[in-house]
């Protein structure tokens, strides 16, 4: 078989791992795709990657009847090795990164790009464990190459002053995304973390309220918004846009006990929360609004502009499964 070529960097060899002819005893690539050409781009510094994974992927890869290759993403040359597997054409495109990656090279690709299958490689792996309801990055590799179908992803973008974010699964905007860290460090068993992370969270609760529109409608103030895509969203469909979320404790006894929800689950079902779907959105505070957006945080500008699009990329995962990783 002929293998995919990327022209590496100069002084670098090339990334590619050629494997042997067709057996019996291959595992069976899904039948809801044509995957001859399958690259995958392997990011060692993201938190859920070891220095084993460049090897395991490969072993993995050499067990399916495909054209594949292994590439290293470093931050030297990232760009070109992106940007050449893009251009190499493969009928899917395997990222193990973090949330943050995943979602930049999903946004390069495009709706008229490769598939793209995200594993979880990361800290959070939101959009991964949405579409394949596991953390475990070799699972989710197989369950895409034996069960994959064509499935297009929603998701949304923020516009500020200053920059250009898309997010796919949800974006948290205002007092709320401080609790984020807090819930990451309960998730993964650091309790002492997560108590840290709490306080300091709820010292800033009351920074400053957000002004948002949603759809062109009249602007109400909130202490927080979280705008969640349909494809882990339990309560819109794939076409209705968004779900927005606003946070309103009327007091700091509220917000702790919406604190609390937020941490463990069952914020939905705080009378403090609103929830509508919304194709778009104006926010606008007196001072920079902190974010979190696919797990990555960061402060946005007094001002932004949210957006839904509701044809973001194509994933190569199963078919969903009713709750499977689903915002709760």
């Amino acid at each position: 078989m002929s293998e995919i070529l990327i022209d590496p960097p100069a002084g670098r060899a090339a990334d590619i791992r050629a494997r042997p002819g067709p057996a019996s005893d291959l595992p069976v690539l899904t039948a809801h795709v044509a995957l001859k050409r399958v690259i995958m781009l392997v990011n060692p510094m993201s938190g859920g990657v070891d220095s084993q994974a460049l090897a395991d992927a490969t072993a993995i890869l050499t067990d399916y009847d495909c054209d594949s290759s292994v590439v290293e993403l470093t931050h030297d040359d990232f760009d070109v090795r992106v940007d050449a597997a893009l251009a190499a054409g493969p009928d899917v495109l395997i990222v193990l990164a973090g949330d943050g990656t995943a979602g930049t090279i999903a946004s390069r690709a495009g709706p008229g790009g490769p598939l793209i299958a995200p594993l979880p490689g990361g800290t959070m792996n939101m959009l991964p464990r949405a579409l394949y309801d596991t953390a475990d990055w070799k699972v989710a590799l197989r369950l895409a190459l034996e069960q994959g179908t064509i499935r297009s992803i929603a998701g949304g973008e923020i516009r500020d002053a200053d920059s250009l974010h898309t997010f796919y699964c949800a974006a948290i905007l205002g007092s709320a995304a401080l609790w984020a860290p807090a819930r990451e460090a309960i998730r993964t068993g650091q309790m002492r973390l997560a108590w840290v992370y709490a306080r300091r969270a709820l010292r800033r609760a009351f920074g400053g309220r957000l002004r948002y529109t949603l759809d062109g409608v009249a602007g109400r103030q909130t202490e927080a918004l979280v705008l969640i895509s349909p494809t882990i969203s339990r309560t819109v469909g794939e076409d209705a846009g968004l779900e927005a979320a606003a946070m309103n404790p009327a007091d700091a006894g509220q917000a702790v006990r919406l604190a609390a929800r937020a941490l463990f689950n069952g914020w939905r079902q705080d009378p403090s929360v609103r929830t509508t779907a919304t194709r778009s959105a104006d926010v606008r505070a007196r001072s920079r609004i902190p974010a979190v957006i696919d797990g990555e945080p960061t402060l946005l500008r007094h001002e932004a502009t949210i957006r839904f699009v509701p044809r973001a990329f194509r994933a190569l995962a199963p078919p969903p499964t009713t709750a499977a990783g689903a915002v709760t």
